[in-house]
């Protein structure tokens, strides 16, 4: 149901600490990269959950039989921080359709804030096997607001949801708000606190303005 994979030992949490360090922050294309590095490792693990058959392939001296994946799944993200880890994915699934959504937090003077759902673009999701990512899992209110606007394009026969850097209480929230019967979640970390701005601590910051620069915020 949930799958962390920074649990393990392996080249991945280099990547993780480096998104996470403030010196290494600085480099902005690194940053990116690291991300980007980040989705492929998600996407080769999930690729070993996916359906395959074999098939023929020729070679210059022959043929051999190989299993290959017999539908490539719908990758999706969140815009705009989505974009380097969907980029890591899409490296992996490069014959994969895409979709995108775009949905942020509208914030108010009293510190709370609505997800506001702006474009969906999306190909048909009806029995296919949809991956949507976005590098942080707060609250998990956008994941949700993101996941269902992409339901009116089809039910698809099982979702995985990949972030980064996930909280606890966002992934809790998931739990309660989606069918975790086709459901999946991936993570590369579980942190255990939210500011009162709905940040995760100690997370990595904003994710969004580490890859592309800070944005300005409007009334």
């Amino acid at each position: 149901m949930v799958h962390n994979l920074g649990k393990e030992n392996s080249i991945f949490n280099q990547f993780l600490a480096e998104i996470r360090s403030l010196d290494v922050q600085e480099d902005r294309m690194r940053f990116r990269r690291n991300m980007e590095r980040l989705g492929e490792i998600f996407a080769y693990e999930i690729s070993k959950t996916l359906d395959y058959e074999n098939k023929e392939v020729t070679s210059p001296l022959g043929v051999s039989e190989m299993p290959l994946i017999k539908n490539y799944p719908i990758l999706a993200t969140i815009l705009r921080a989505g974009l380097p880890l969907h980029q890591g994915m899409l490296n992996y699934f490069d014959h994969a359709d895409n979709a995108f959504i775009s949905a942020y937090r509208k914030h108010h003077k009293n510190g709370k804030f609505d997800i506001e759902l702006e474009y969906v673009s999306s190909p048909d999701l009806d029995k296919k096997t949809l991956i949507l990512v976005d590098p942080m899992l707060a609250t998990g209110a956008s994941m949700e607001v993101s996941y269902k606007s992409l339901m009116q394009f089809g039910k698809p026969k099982h979702t995985h949801i990949v972030a980064a850097i996930a909280s606890l209480e966002g992934i809790n929230y998931l739990k309660r708000k989606l069918n975790m019967n086709r459901v999946s979640i991936w993570v590369g970390a579980i942190d255990d606190e939210l500011t009162a701005q709905s940040y995760i601590v100690p997370g990595l910051g904003d994710a969004g303005d580490l890859s592309f620069g800070e944005k300005l915020e409007l009334d």
